[in-house]
């Protein structure tokens, strides 16, 4: 766990990197983040929003493959805002995803697929209409905005924000440094279980990170540090909208809970070996990481929010 506010920064470490081995845990530790990814892929949105690559409200299909169709409803075509926010009518997961391993669901999920489905696919309701938590959305989004950049999901993540902000253990693919560095994840039964493969879909949830690199990433979006994302970062947070669950917004990636008269801006992150949370209060300049080699229904969603109100 990793705490950042006007005082400097604190980390606390707590565990292993496997069970029975006897290496303990610390601020370079690799996890899984997971779907804590998605507030990485939107920041990515709203920098080419920045760079006039993209707009908000450009068709996702203006970035597939000529022959490849996306859903649309009512003359209504599903847009990248659509996609950041949850809103697009598109399932959680795809429904002809059948993964032949499924303690690592999303590696064979391939790019052929992803483009039959959408091609397919008979949206329920109108776009924009309703919040619904997407996987799908997500990776999708993440595949369009590297197709429209030229290069690959993790290479871009690499040169827009790890590069500029300085962080240097947060990646997908793992060299054998990073690897060594590496927590194994364990499930709710403390067992050893495999990491998981998003080739596709990578936007929803395929980054591997540290402590430090996700405080590096706070101190950014706090304005502690400088940096050339500052205006997508802010613009991260402009455009909201409603979720059916009282007190909580969603933005480009990120969500904002409403609390004791606080708003705190998080999003969280679950593998089949792992859990997260990141997330902090522009208010108080407080922010808060919370890692764990272990994948439980709870996770560590309560210690992050208990760390931003107390």
């Amino acid at each position: 766990m990793g705490i950042i506010g006007l005082g400097g920064q604190r980390v606390i470490e707590y565990g292993r990197l496997e069970k029975g081995d006897p290496r303990p845990l610390n601020e370079d530790t690799i996890f899984e983040i997971g779907s804590a990814t998605k507030a990485f892929t939107s920041l990515l949105l709203a920098d080419m929003v920045q760079r006039d690559e993209v707009t908000l409200n450009d068709p996702v299909v203006e970035y597939l493959p000529p022959k490849v169709e996306s859903p649309e409803r009512k003359g209504r075509s599903i847009t990248l805002v659509d996609l950041a926010t949850h809103t697009s009518g598109l399932p959680r997961i795809p429904t002809n995803m059948t993964p032949k391993d499924a303690s690592n669901p999303y590696a064979d999920y391939s790019i052929e697929q992803l483009h039959q489905f959408l091609s397919r696919y008979q949206l329920t309701r109108d776009i924009g209409s309703q919040y619904e938590y997407s996987n799908l959305g997500g990776g999708l989004l993440g595949y369009v905005l590297a197709r429209r950049a030229g290069m690959s999901y993790e290479a871009l993540v690499r040169s827009r924000i790890c590069d500029p902000l300085g962080m240097k253990s947060t990646s997908i693919t793992l060299t054998p440094e990073l690897k060594a560095r590496l927590a194994i994840g364990h499930n709710r039964s403390m067992k050893t279980v495999s990491n998981w493969d998003l080739p596709t879909l990578a936007g929803a949830g395929a980054l591997r990170s540290t402590t430090n690199d996700l405080l590096i990433f706070l101190a950014a979006s706090l304005g502690y540090t400088e940096s050339p994302l500052a205006p997508a970062m802010a613009e991260m947070l402009e455009g909201r909208r409603p979720t059916p669950q009282p007190g909580l917004e969603i933005a480009l990636g990120w969500h904002i809970s409403t609390a004791k008269g606080r708003e705190i801006i998080w999003h969280n992150g679950g593998t089949g070996g792992y859990r997260s949370f990141i997330g902090f209060d522009p208010k108080t300049g407080v922010g808060v990481s919370a890692l764990s080699n272990a994948s439980t229904s709870e996770g560590v969603d309560d210690i992050g929010r208990l760390a931003l109100i107390p």
